[in-house]
C-alpha cells in the first residue's frame, strides 16, 4: 500500500508546486489564444462554418480538435481545472506558513555581527538601554521589532521588515483563484442576446427571450433560473457614423429610447463602442451596423408593398453589403417576388454593371438587384432574411438603381429604390459577477505591485556598555532577497543610526560588500 501511495503523494507535490501552477496559468493563456484568432461557434456559427468550408482539410482538422469552440472544449476545461485544484493545494499550506512566520517574533542577534553582509560598529555616549530606546525610535513603525537581553547583559535589537511581499503574493494567487470560481459561475448565471435594429420608430424589442435573433445562456439561465431584466429598447431614433477622410472609423454612436420596465416613462440614452447603456444589471452594447434599403414593389396582381430589408455587410472596411427582399402576394396565386442583390455605400463601377464600393460612407449608393418571381417556398415556415430559395422561382431580370431609380419587369413588376436606413446590431449581456471580477482584478493587481516592490530585510543591533564608558553600538544587516540596492539601504539607515547617538558618538568601523 505504501509503495501504491509514493508515487500518488509525488505527483500530488508535483501538480500543487507553485512551478507547476505557474505552467498552468501560461497553457491557459496559450490555450486562450485560438479563441481570439478564429471564429468561435457560439459567437458566429456562419462565420465558423464559412471558414471551415473555406480552409478544406485544414479547418476540418481545427473543428475536430475544438479550435472553433475553445473555451468549451475538454482540453481547456482540463487546463482550468488542473490549475484550480494547483492553485488550493499550493496556497493552503502557504497561508499557514505565513500566517506562523506573522506570529513569530524577528531571530535574535547573531553572535557575530561582523560575519554579516553589511556591518558596522559605533559609539555612544548613552548607556544601552537609553541608545535602545533612540534606535528603536530611528527604525520606526514599518519594522517589527524585539527587544532582548543576551547572557553577556548586552542589549539587542532584532528588526525585519517585508512581510507584507509574501502578502503580496498570497494575495495575488488567491485573487486569481476567486478571479477562477467568479468566471466559472459567471458562465452558469449569464446570457448573451443579439438582435438587429433598423433605426425608426416601431423597430424595438424588450428583454424577452423570444425577441432575439440570437440567445446564448448559461447553464442556469437555459434552465430559466434566471429571470432576464424587464426593459425594452423601443428604437434607434438615430445612428451616426463618423470617418476620418481616409475612411477610417472615429466613432460610432447609436442614439436609442428606452423603458426601465414595459409601462415606465421613456427615457433618451447613447450607446457607443466600449460604452454601453446599463440597466437594471444588464449591459446593452453596439456592435455592428450597417444598411438597409428601403424598396417599394409592384406585384405581378398589382398591389404594393414597402419593403425594409437588413444587409449584411461583407466587407468589413467599405461595407459593401449583400442581402434578399422578400415580398409574398397571394397564397393561391403564387405570384411571389424576390430581390437578391447587394448595396454599394460610395459606389465604383469596375466593369460594365458590375460595383464595388470604395468607402463605407453612404454617397449617392447603388442597389444592385436580381428579381425573381414565383414561389418563395414557405410553406408556412420560417426562413432566414439573409438568404433567398429560388429553386421555383424565375428570374426576370436585373438591375442597378439609384435612390429614387425604378424599373419596370415582365408581369408588370416593378421595383423603386426609395433610399435606405442604417441598422445596429445591439447585444444584451447579463453577467452578475463582472463587478466582483474587478474587484478580483484590482486584488490581483495590488498583489503584483506588493510582491514586486517590498523587499525583505533584516537588522541586528548589539549595545555593549557600563554606562561608565561609551556604549559601542554593532549593526548587521542582511537582504532576504537579492533585488534592490540593500548596501544604500544599510548605509541611510546606519547614517540615520548614528545622528540618532550622542554628540560624544564616534564611527569605529564599517563593513559590507567588497
Amino acid at each position: 500500500m505504501t509503495r501504491v501511495l509514493v508515487p500518488v503523494r509525488q505527483a500530488w507535490r508535483t501538480l500543487t508546486s507553485m512551478r507547476t501552477a505557474l505552467v498552468l496559468l501560461f497553457l491557459l493563456a496559450l490555450a486562450a489564444v485560438p479563441g481570439s484568432l478564429l471564429p468561435q461557434r457560439p459567437l458566429n456559427p456562419d462565420k465558423t462554418t464559412a471558414y471551415i468550408k473555406s480552409h478544406g482539410a485544414w479547418g476540418r482538422f481545427l473543428d475536430s480538435i475544438g479550435a472553433f469552440d475553445v473555451f468549451g472544449s475538454i482540453w481547456f476545461s482540463a487546463i482550468y481545472l488542473l490549475l484550480f485544484v494547483s492553485l488550493i493545494g499550493c496556497l493552503v499550506p502557504r497561508i499557514g506558513v505565513h500566517a506562523r512566520a506573522l506570529r513569530r517574533a524577528p531571530l535574535a542577534a547573531p553572535k557575530n555581527l561582523d560575519r554579516l553582509p553589511e556591518h558596522a560598529s559605533f559609539t555612544t555616549g548613552g548607556d544601552p538601554a537609553t541608545y535602545a530606546d533612540a534606535a528603536r525610535a530611528v527604525l520606526g513603525r514599518r519594522w517589527r521589532v524585539v527587544r532582548r537581553q543576551d547572557a553577556s547583559g548586552a542589549v539587542t535589537l532584532s528588526a525585519e521588515k517585508g512581510y507584507s511581499r509574501e502578502t503580496g503574493n498570497l494575495l495575488f494567487h488567491v485573487a486569481l483563484l476567486v478571479s477562477l470560481v467568479l468566471i466559472a459561475i459567471g458562465r452558469l448565471y449569464s446570457y448573451q442576446g443579439s438582435r438587429i435594429v433598423v433605426a425608426g420608430p416601431d423597430n424595438g424589442f424588450c428583454n424577452a427571450i423570444i425577441n432575439y435573433d440570437s440567445w446564448k445562456p448559461g447553464r442556469f439561465a437555459a434552465e430559466g433560473k434566471i429571470a432576464p431584466a424587464p426593459f425594452c429598447i423601443d428604437e434607434v431614433s438615430k445612428f451616426t457614423a463618423d470617418y476620418t477622410p481616409t475612411g477610417e472609423p472615429e466613432q460610432f454612436k447609436a442614439d436609442i429610447v428606452y423603458s426601465r420596465t414595459p409601462n415606465a416613462t421613456p427615457q433618451r440614452g447613447a450607446i457607443t463602442v466600449n460604452h454601453p447603456l446599463r440597466l437594471e444589471g444588464d449591459r446593452v452594447y453596439l456592435i455592428g451596423h450597417g444598411f438597409a434599403p428601403e424598396v417599394t414593389i409592384r406585384m405581378p396582381d398589382g398591389s404594393v408593398q414597402h419593403k425594409t430589408a437588413v444587409f449584411a455587410p461583407t466587407n468589413a472596411s467599405t461595407l459593401y453589403s449583400e442581402g434578399v427582399v422578400k415580398a409574398q402576394g397571394k397564397e393561391a396565386a403564387k405570384q411571389d417576388v424576390g430581390l437578391q442583390g447587394f448595396f454599394a455605400p460610395t459606389p465604383q463601377e469596375t466593369s460594365p454593371g458590375v460595383f464595388t464600393s470604395t468607402s463605407p460612407k453612404v454617397d449617392d449608393p447603388v442597389l444592385g438587384l436580381f428579381v425573381y418571381v414565383g414561389d418563395l417556398n414557405t410553406n408556412g415556415l420560417p426562413q432566414s432574411v439573409y438568404t433567398l430559395d429560388t429553386s421555383k422561382m424565375k428570374r426576370v431580370g436585373a438591375v442597378n438603381l439609384r435612390i429614387g431609380q425604378s424599373k419596370t419587369f415582365a408581369n408588370g413588376v416593378s421595383v423603386t429604390f426609395d433610399g435606405w436606413q442604417p441598422w445596429v446590431s445591439l447585444q444584451v449581456s447579463h453577467d452578475p459577477v463582472q463587478g466582483y471580477l474587478l474587484f478580483s482584478a484590482l486584488a490581483m493587481v495590488l498583489g503584483l505591485l506588493a510582491s514586486l516592490g517590498v523587499r525583505r530585510r533584516r537588522v541586528w543591533l548589539r549595545m555593549t556598555g557600563d554606562g561608565a564608558s561609551p556604549t559601542v553600538v554593532q549593526v548587521g544587516g542582511l537582504a532576504r532577497s537579492d533585488s534592490g540596492n540593500f548596501t544604500a539601504e544599510f548605509e541611510a539607515l546606519l547614517d540615520r543610526l548614528r545622528a540618532a547617538a550622542t554628540p560624544s558618538g564616534e564611527l569605529v568601523t564599517t563593513g559590507g560588500r567588497p
